[in-house]
């Protein structure tokens, strides 16, 4: 579904398309901002390591201590790891299991997931192409030979004010959040940015954004089927409730959602929706917090059809009342 998220914000693509993009190293993933998975560029998956894998390193280091991962060990798995995948090699977790093992270092339980990503922290690894269905790791060097590299303050800078663009109306504890940034460096990254970040204060809240384009304003009604982890939603965590504005989901006293994705009629959290898929087609089931009218029960039909083309199935949609 994170694939989705991509598609989504690019024109006339589908699932392959973006298959084939994280296949070649157009699009990469790993560990950056916040101790999961993201999607980077190859040329900025450098220069945002550098400036937040420290941080991120900082949040996991508890877990480091609790599962015997001091630095010598995580250097003699890493060491193996990169001999490993050298010369262009991509190799999937349980071969990489093996590697380690043979190093002398134990993989029980949580150690190798954690291995794995102190070595995509200190920008050892990445992904590679996908082999079947499973995962591969690279090296980093060899899949992103020219990542650009920046001064520790020209990356804040960047990141600063990339994420008021793509993101504001936004506080500094939502970027905060987001990045793993100290506060102390948002708001130097602020002041860097200078007079190309602007700000409003709303209900004793100061909210960061780029003066924006201008666009053609979007139809209405408009549906997007967002999935759960969509950075329309883990992009913020002060002002998460702009997407209800209305408190209409707030106040909801029914029975909880029992689906995860999440239906967005003209911008506001209006329901949740997951998915079935067979070789005929998509089934999307949709539980709504009111009652669509007819011209937005078509918008939902419309979203449904986008996301089937991305498929390359034929979507159908049922409709259930929270």
């Amino acid at each position: 579904m994170a694939k989705w998220s991509l598609g989504q914000r690019s024109r006339d693509s589908h699932d392959a398309v973006v298959e084939r993009a994280i296949a070649d190293g157009t699009i990469l993933r790993t560990h950056v901002l916040r101790p999961t998975w993201h999607f980077v560029l190859p040329e900025d998956i450098r220069w945002m390591l550098d400036l937040t894998g420290p941080r991120v390193q900082a949040s996991i280091a508890s877990y480091l201590r609790k599962l015997g991962l001091d630095e010598d060990v995580l250097k003699k798995a890493t060491t193996k790891i990169e001999r490993a995948l050298r010369g262009g090699n991509q190799l999937m977790r349980k071969e990489l299991k093996v590697v380690v093992e043979k190093a002398g270092v134990e993989v029980d339980g949580l150690r190798l997931g954690f291995i794995m990503s102190h070595a995509e922290l200190v920008g050892l690894v990445c992904s590679g192409a996908r082999r079947g269905k499973q995962h591969t790791y690279a090296l980093l060097s060899e899949r992103a030979p020219d990542a650009r590299v920046l001064d520790p303050d020209e990356a804040l800078a960047e990141l600063t004010l990339r994420y008021f663009t793509s993101h504001g109306p936004a506080t500094v504890q939502d970027f905060n959040w987001w990045s793993s940034l100290r506060m102390a460096d948002i708001r130097k990254g602020i002041e860097m940015a200078g007079p190309r970040l602007q700000s409003e204060d709303v209900d004793g809240k100061t909210f960061w954004f780029a003066e924006a384009p201008r666009v053609r304003q979007s139809r209405s009604p408009k549906v997007d089927l967002l999935q759960p982890y969509d950075e329309y939603f883990v992009a913020y965590t002060e002002s998460r409730d702009a997407i209800d504005a209305s408190g209409r989901v707030g106040a909801h006293k029914g029975r909880p959602p029992a689906f995860f994705g999440a239906v967005i009629l003209d911008g506001q959290l209006a329901g949740h929706w997951k998915r079935t898929l067979n070789k005929k087609g998509i089934l999307i089931e949709a539980q709504l917090y009111q009652r669509f009218d007819h011209a937005q029960s078509e918008a939902l039909l419309d979203a449904a059809d986008g996301y089937g083309k991305f498929e390359g199935l034929p979507a159908s949609v049922e409709v259930t009342r929270l």
